[in-house]
């Protein structure tokens, strides 16, 4: 009985929640930072995309058409503003991590 109405409760939480506009779980990437998950993916998955970008980041930038404010958080690695601006959390560890692999071979004890 006890726990058939602890469970009720923490339902009527989670509805409560929903109901309220609070994401339960995972938030999905909002439909403008279209280009900027994209670009993050393309860093993260190709490696000619990436060499494009390690040479000269404004033309790579330029290529996927981002916007000021993400070009200038990509740039400058600023995670908490890519993430802000609506970047996946994973795109923007995985690229951060293949850029740093590129830019200085380290093996993977120290991440």
């Amino acid at each position: 009985m006890l726990r058939a109405l602890v469970a009720s409760r923490q339902r009527r939480r989670r509805v409560g929640a929903v109901s309220a506009g609070e994401p339960l779980h995972y938030r999905f990437p909002p439909a403008s930072a279209y280009r900027l998950n994209r670009c993050l993916f393309a860093l993260k998955s190709d490696d000619g995309f990436r060499a494009r970008f390690l040479k000269d980041a404004g033309a790579a930038i330029r290529e996927i058409g981002l916007a000021a404010a993400d070009a200038a958080a990509l740039v400058q690695g600023d995670r908490d503003t890519l993430l802000a601006r609506g970047a996946h959390p994973y795109l923007v560890f995985m690229a951060d991590l293949r850029l740093r692999m590129e830019r200085e071979p380290v093996t993977f004890e120290y991440f």
